[in-house]
């Protein structure tokens, strides 16, 4: 049984301060995948920790669910460090074990928007909304960064709007959204 959870990104695409949000995917009932869910959850980074969730790939049985979500939490660990190909790699290959894992494509377009691909980033998003991810606003919140990268600041704001609706408390988009003047014709 896996819970997912997202966590908070710095997305160096020349969109100022805004974060975007990827998803750790939690595995539970022990072993080295649950450990590897747990650092990603908690927000590690480092690549001690992820050669913690390659050998849990390689040493240990894992349904196709539980294997997927630890190529997410691997590739969780890489978006943070920036390494948008590799991350990009990882949420390739969830993609192709567990093809309805929502999850996988809304971290595949964060790996995007940190290589300025944002029109492959929204297809990306959107697919994972259209499946359905546990924590919808961080996904509206990815593609508000996304429709900025476009120049489509009506889009980008929508989904902050969107995202703050989905999570009132979650201050990212509240803030995003202060940059924002809103005019009537």
């Amino acid at each position: 049984m896996r819970k997912l959870i997202w966590a908070a990104l710095a997305v160096a695409t020349g969109l100022g301060a805004a974060t975007g949000a990827e998803a750790a995917v939690t595995v539970i009932g022990g072993g080295m995948a649950e450990e590897c869910a747990k650092a990603a959850a908690r927000g590690a980074s480092d690549e001690r920790t992820q050669e913690f969730c390659t050998l849990a790939l390689e040493t240990e049985f894992l349904n196709a669910r539980d294997r997927a979500g630890t190529y997410v939490n691997r590739g969780v660990l890489q978006l943070r460090r920036k390494e948008w190909e590799g991350a990009e790699r990882d949420f390739d290959t969830a993609v192709r074990i567990k093809p309805d894992l929502g999850e996988s494509y809304v971290n595949r377009g964060a790996a995007y928007i940190g290589q300025a691909r944002f029109t492959e980033s929204l297809t990306q998003i959107d697919r994972g909304i259209a499946l359905g991810v546990e924590e919808p606003h961080k996904a509206y919140y990815n593609r508000a960064l996304a429709h900025e990268g476009l120049e489509d600041a009506k889009s980008a704001y929508l989904d902050y709007r969107q995202a703050l609706a989905l999570a009132p408390g979650w201050e990212a988009p509240r803030k995003e959204l202060t940059r924002f003047t809103v005019t009537r014709p």
